[in-house]
Formats: C-alpha cells, sequence, structure tokens
C-alpha cells in the first residue's frame, strides 16, 4: 500500500515538521487565503454545503485549522467540528489559533486514506487542497463518502495546476514552467477530476464551482516565480540565459503592471444518497 499522506518531498508531509518549514508553510496557508479567489470559493463552497446547528462537521488536511472554525461556528455548541491533519506543526498552529479565537474545533492526526471514523457517522465533510497532494485520491474520496451518513454532504476545493498562466514567458519557455508546476502536486490535475471521484464513490454531485486565484501585479510574490524557473533551471528544461532572460522580462512586466500570475481551483460539492 502507498503511503496515503503527502509525499516526502512535499512540505506538508508530516516528516517535514522543521520549525521553520512549517513557519513557511503558516505564512504561505495565511497568503493563500487571503486571496479573493479563494475566499470567494470558499465562502461559496460554505453556502452549498450549508452545514446546520448540531452537526458533526470533518475538516480533511485542515492546516492552520482556518475552515475547521467556519464549521464549528456554523454546528453551533450542539454539534461538532474536528479538523483532521497529519503535520504536527500546522496541528499545533490550529490548536492554538482556536484557543485564541475562544473557538470549539478540536484537532486529530490522521490521513485521509484511513479516516479514524465509524461509518456513516459524520454529517459534514470538508477537503480542500488535499487530493493533489495524494497518489489515490479516489481512495480518498471513497473514505470521505464512507464516513457521509445518508444525506450527508461534501465539499471539495483543490487546483488544476494544468492552468497555470505566467506572462510574459516566451513560447520556448512555457512548456518546461508548465512540467515544473504540475510536477509540484502528486496529482496536479486534482481540480477537474473532483466530480468524477465523486461519483465513483457513490455520491450524488450537487454544485460545481471554480474561481481564478490571481496575483497581484501591486505585490509579486517572487519567491514563487523563482522557484518556478529554478526548478525548470535545475532539471535542464531551461538554459541560464533563458532564465535570465524570463526573471528580466517579468521584472520588467511588473514594473509597468503588466505581469500576470494565476491558476484555477474548482470545487464540487456532493450529498450520500439515502
Amino acid at each position: 500500500m502507498s503511503d496515503p499522506r503527502p509525499r516526502p518531498t512535499s512540505a506538508f508531509h508530516a516528516p517535514n515538521a522543521d520549525p521553520a518549514l512549517t513557519d513557511r508553510l503558516v505564512a504561505a496557508l495565511d497568503a493563500q487565503a487571503a486571496n479573493p479567489g479563494v475566499r470567494r470559493l470558499r465562502a461559496w463552497a460554505h453556502a452549498q454545503v450549508a452545514a446546520r446547528p448540531g452537526e458533526r462537521a470533518l475538516d480533511v488536511g485542515s492546516g492552520t485549522g482556518s475552515e475547521t472554525r467556519v464549521l464549528a461556528a456554523a454546528v453551533g455548541p450542539a454539534g461538532t467540528a474536528t479538523g483532521l491533519e497529519p503535520h504536527p506543526g500546522l496541528r499545533a498552529v490550529a490548536e492554538r489559533r482556536t484557543v485564541e479565537a475562544g473557538g470549539t474545533a478540536r484537532f486529530v492526526d490522521g490521513d485521509a486514506l484511513a479516516l479514524p471514523l465509524p461509518d456513516g457517522g459524520t454529517d459534514l465533510v470538508w477537503c480542500e487542497r488535499v487530493l493533489q497532494h495524494l497518489d489515490e485520491p479516489a481512495r480518498a474520496v471513497g473514505e470521505l463518502a464512507r464516513v457521509l451518513s445518508p444525506g450527508g454532504r461534501v465539499a471539495l476545493l483543490d487546483t488544476d495546476w494544468a492552468t497555470l498562466v505566467l506572462h510574459p514567458v516566451a513560447p520556448e519557455v512555457r512548456p518546461a514552467l508548465a512540467a515544473v508546476a504540475q510536477a509540484t502536486a502528486a496529482t496536479p490535475d486534482a481540480g477537474r477530476r473532483l466530480t468524477g471521484w465523486l461519483s465513483a464513490a457513490g455520491l450524488t454531485v450537487d454544485h460545481v464551482g471554480a474561481d481564478v486565484l490571481l496575483q497581484d501585479p501591486r505585490t509579486v510574490v517572487w519567491p514563487i516565480v523563482r522557484g518556478l524557473t529554478t526548478a525548470a533551471r535545475g532539471r535542464g528544461l531551461i538554459t541560464e540565459e533563458q532564465g535570465d532572460r524570463l526573471h528580466a522580462d517579468l521584472t520588467a512586466a511588473a514594473e509597468q503592471g503588466a505581469f500576470h500570475l494565476s491558476v484555477t481551483m474548482f470545487a464540487a460539492v456532493a450529498h450520500r444518497p439515502g
């Protein structure tokens, strides 16, 4: 059986628990949470999945716990909201932030292919940007379906890295950057496959949505851009000269307000019949 958690090369893999790395992960997750596209898609998915007072909610891959806390507020004191997170550093941050906010969400260790919950005992499952990190995402969706009660709902949100757009980039360099972007995830096309996985797990898809995570050209996150080009050079996909030219073009574009970086994130909400 393959490891159901993110690959060791992923910063989200539990063994990669160096405090300095955890700090970078938290900063990245906080920056993503502030992105208008993420905020819009999360709000849409929460509205569609409609957590209700007294329900039992599960957030798989809860990260810093932001959405677990949203679920906890929705289900209220009569319900429960549990965040499942294999990374101990992120789990500690989620617990601390929840205490500081006076929230009731709780957090446990675990992985998406072996949920520590009984069959049919969960009313609502939230799973955001987890499946892209798994080698067997369809099995994970099967686990989500297993724990759902009849009529229970699930919200899946994930990125599709094949939709990454970086501009300006010379035509001969685009395939290299696309290859590098898709190599950042075990299942880089997870976003477009959500409805298929849900249907194969015996769930009924009710709503499908999407939004674009657009980088503000006035505040370019250069480490992300440099990471893409450095990886392309390291894999021998572009030359040093091409990399230098790319950086120069992107820097000039940013100064002129012509820089563009975006990727599409998809969401699907489904329920268990019966």
